[in-house]
């Protein structure tokens, strides 16, 4: 079997950290297995280890002035970020983290991963009390919900005498997440996906609507990953103010009504669906066709129960895979079972929208993952990771009706 590093081009990013020392073992492993190893480093890297180093183990030129003449007639930052499959940013500073949440882009490294659409693995190593600091926590938690994949650092002895968590992994353990990334990095390559996003509208009058919180976050993260991972991806998107995934088919609908067409629409062939989307339980039976003035007082509210989307995708199956999401706020395991079974669907996403930092407009979630089989707890996350994990197990949900 082939090797998955083999002519990978990787990009290995070195900050300023006195772990930097085990970037070098990290690029001479990867280059040994056959990648094409590109090393970037900051200004303050050079303190600790020199660019020789790296030059000799991966090979090639170290990058790290921006605006240094090119060797051939090139952005040098820009022409990486598009031939790289992967990019590793091994140790990352408290500060480097910080300016890659903010999407500050300053020096050849920021700037490098600010232009690529790889996957970006991030390996923080700092004091143990910088990364506890809730500024590093909050970062991190950004990193993530953008769509970066974190590895978290061991407790130990820390170089500056501190024994706590902050320690950069081992360089197996980093070259362990990178190829798992590039493993799966094309794995729904034969897929059709549909992902619904949002909440829906159901309008009053002109001027007034019955809604829900949703910002659409959760659904564009699936979106994104999926086709960031190989999909053919359609988005059935209700009312958000999010921007169109780069890659992906999006349809705006504004009702669930409109959403339910959409969505069994492009449903037709698709192997897999997600029913991220939050659509509204009840419409006004009839719609006011002027505004209603305040003055003729609380007019009556009659409401008809909308078309349930998830039960009809379910009813309608057939062999695709039908990924549902239950915004519970108790007993969240057993509502997601029953949601499950009800809806004729294969997995269930469960979340506690009132628990801080999960639901609706967060951009973390704690969520778990239902089957018929079990019920799997996840740690808090961003969204964009929790989106690869639900598509991991729908992955292998969708391999098992092959």
């Amino acid at each position: 079997m082939a090797d998955v590093l083999a002519d990978k081009v990787i990009v290995v990013g070195v900050t300023g950290s006195i772990a930097a020392y085990k970037a070098a073992e990290v690029v001479s492993r990867l280059a040994q297995r056959g990648a094409q190893v590109h090393v970037v480093m900051t200004a303050n890297a050079g303190h600790f280890v020199g660019s020789l180093t790296f030059r000799t183990l991966s090979g090639r030129p170290v990058l790290g002035d921006i605006f240094a003449a090119p060797e051939q007639w090139e952005v040098a930052h820009v022409a990486l970020a598009d031939q790289a499959d992967m990019v590793a940013v091994a140790p990352a500073t408290a500060n480097v983290i910080a300016k890659l949440a903010a999407g500050i882009a300053d020096d050849m490294l920021t700037s490098l991963v600010l232009a690529t659409h790889a996957p970006v693995l991030v390996a923080p190593a700092m004091n143990s009390k910088m990364y506890a600091h809730r500024a590093t926590q909050d970062n991190l938690a950004r990193l993530q919900a953008l769509g970066y994949h974190l590895l978290e650092p061991e407790t130990g002895m820390l170089a500056c005498g501190y024994q706590g968590k902050g320690r950069l992994v081992a360089p197996a353990a980093i070259i362990a997440d990178i190829e798992r990334l590039l493993s799966r990095s094309q794995d729904l390559a034969d897929l059709r996906v549909v992902v619904t996003a949002g909440p829906t509208r159901e309008w009053l009058d002109p001027v007034r609507y019955l809604t829900n919180p949703s910002s659409g976050k959760m659904g564009y993260a699936l979106a994104q990953a999926a086709a960031d991972r190989g999909a053919e991806v359609t988005l059935v998107s209700g009312p958000t103010a999010l921007p169109d995934p780069p890659g992906v088919k999006v349809q705006r609908v504004e009702t669930a009504q409109q959403m339910l067409e959409a969505t069994l629409a492009a449903a037709q062939g698709a192997h897999l669906v997600l029913a991220a989307a939050a659509p509204v339980d009840w419409r006004p039976q009839a719609r006011a066709g002027q505004k209603v003035k305040r003055a003729a007082g609380p007019p009556r509210l009659r409401l008809v129960e909308n078309p349930d989307i998830l039960a009809t995708l379910g009813a309608e199956k057939g062999p695709r895979v039908l990924v549902g999401f239950a915004a519970e706020t108790e007993h969240l395991a057993e509502n997601a079972r029953a949601k499950l079974l009800a809806k004729n669907a294969d997995l269930v996403v469960a979340n506690d929208v009132a628990a801080p930092g999960s639901g609706f407009g967060s951009d973390t979630n704690q969520a778990i993952l239902v089957t018929r089989e079990r019920a799997e707890p996840l740690p808090s996350m961003g969204k964009r990771a929790l989106a690869d994990r639900i598509l991991d197990q729908a992955w292998l949900l969708v391999r098992g009706k092959e």
